[in-house]
């Protein structure tokens, strides 16, 4: 399935924000020095291939003065470096393993071949300690993307092995060339700066889906940027935390988003908050305002995900400040009008997929979710042929929300009327709200394979909110 694309935007709002000369920005020299994440290096000369290396390994990162952690890290950091890309280049990733446990590299949101998917046991076998695995694909959308284990990945990711590869189109255009790529994420220290246990709680910590105690922004807590007032910014935003849900607010200034997971969306909208679950992506604009001088807070104000996620917790946490330069606040500006060309899905023949989410607790007292009353093991794969729509109906049971991810396909969301939710917009995760239901329409394409679903709070992914797609079997092998 090729994403077709056109992009559009008003004249005099690429003059307005293009500074001096085409192509400048309008911040001060190192407005994004103590944000902005480390690139890797590309070590192949062709202009259509980018050729790294990752390693996975222990380090000591810092993630606050003073406050240091031995973490999982891509390339000694948290999060890894980030890799940037061409629409349609070819990316060859060489991965080593130096971890004492087995893991894995998953391309969240990529439409790639599913031997390059990182599922160890459907796409690929465990790289061991020692090991190593070379990824290469073609990357066919623009976009944010990360990546992450999946192996132990609940305790992979809330120990810090996540990243972010940013793919840019040429022919994109959105009239800001300030940009900053935010990992937003958590991470749980003991008192004395080691790991806190993936376990701890039980399987009631499982249920509820753990948090960790310092919120982080590309690896560093409560950091700080420097900003011109008025001069607007573009933030590629991915939530990478296992479990916890950012309600971003700046001080009720107003975001522009023009993307979701899978690239522009169809035209802007303007919000005074944005929510992100785990998994979810956006592509916003932003123009600080506030006196010469003065400061505003990114902060993320608590989300209501379900029981016990708001009671005796603090209201909000703050995410990094901006300072305000001495120098005269830029005139407010039209806001932009970029627009994607995006057709919705024909539902024409489609394929009802239903499921349901739930959690049984056990005689013993422990928990475990559900999908259609079977545990992830003991469940069967949804089939799927070739070129086949399917609308997924998932109804949430349970008592808390579910981020629910679809592995290596974008979808549409739809209404309660089986309509496409404007403005439309490519998805690979959806927030089930609890006690709710939420539908989306995908279509498959050529790619064969066993594709994972699952909820990207880890912990309830593992807890059995897991299951897999078996893209072009007989569909006599299964039933629904």
């Amino acid at each position: 399935m090729r994403m077709t694309s056109t992009w559009s935007l008003a004249l005099l709002w690429s003059i307005l924000c293009a500074g001096p000369a085409a192509g400048q920005g309008r911040q001060p020299e190192g407005w994004d020095r103590n944000l902005r994440l480390p690139e890797a290096v590309d070590t192949n000369t062709d202009p259509h291939i980018v050729e790294i290396s990752l390693d996975a390994r222990i380090a000591q990162v810092e993630i606050a003065p003073g406050v240091r952690a031995e973490a999982w890290t891509y390339n000694g950091a948290i999060p890894g470096p980030l890799i940037r890309v061409h629409v349609g280049d070819r990316l060859i990733v060489h991965f080593s393993n130096h971890l004492a446990q087995p893991t894995t590299v998953h391309w969240h949101g990529l439409r790639i071949p599913i031997q390059m998917d990182g599922v160890p046991g459907h796409s690929q076998p465990e790289v061991p300690p020692g090991g190593s695995f070379v990824y290469d694909f073609i990357v066919p959308d623009a976009g944010l993307f990360w990546y992450h284990p999946h192996v132990m990945s609940a305790a992979a990711v809330g120990f810090g092995l996540y990243g972010a590869l940013l793919v840019d189109d040429p022919t994109e255009d959105v009239g800001v060339p300030d940009e900053l790529v935010l990992v937003l994420s958590d991470i749980e220290l003991r008192p004395d700066g080691t790991l806190e246990s993936p376990d701890t709680g039980g399987s009631g910590g499982m249920a509820f889906g753990r948090e960790g105690n310092h919120v982080l922004v590309n690896g560093r807590e409560v950091s700080r940027m420097v900003a011109r007032s008025g001069a607007p910014q573009r933030w590629r935003v991915v939530n990478a935390a296992k479990s916890r849900y950012f309600d971003l607010d700046l001080g009720g200034q107003i975001f522009t988003r023009i993307g979701a997971d899978g690239g522009l969306q169809q035209y802007p909208e303007e919000l005074k908050d944005v929510v992100l679950a785990p998994g979810e992506r956006a592509d916003l604009i932003v123009a600080p305002r506030a006196a010469p001088g003065a400061e505003l807070v990114l902060q993320s104000f608590l989300y209501n995900r379900g029981y016990g996620s708001t009671e005796a917790r603090p209201l909000s946490s703050d995410l990094f400040t901006i300072a305000m330069t001495g120098d005269p606040a830029v005139a407010p500006m039209p806001r932009p009008q970029v627009r994607r060309a995006i057709e919705p899905l024909s539902l024409a023949g489609a394929t009802a997929v239903n499921l349901e989410l739930s959690i049984t607790q056990q005689a013993n007292g422990t928990f475990d979710y559900r999908i259609n009353g079977e545990p992830f093991l003991a469940g069967k794969p949804i089939p799927a042929k070739i070129g086949e729509t399917q609308i997924w109906t998932i109804t949430n049971t349970t008592v808390w929300s579910h981020p629910f991810h679809l592995h290596g396909f974008f979808f549409q969301i739809l209404d309660k009327d089986g309509a496409p939710v404007r403005p439309l917009a490519w998805k690979d995760t959806i927030n089930v709200p609890y006690k709710q239901t939420m539908r989306f329409v995908v279509k498959f394409d050529e790619r064969e394979g066993s594709w994972m679903f699952h909820c990207h709070i880890l912990d309830h992914a593992e807890g059995g909110l897991m299951g897999m797609v078996e893209l072009g079997m007989d569909h006599s092998q299964h039933e629904r």
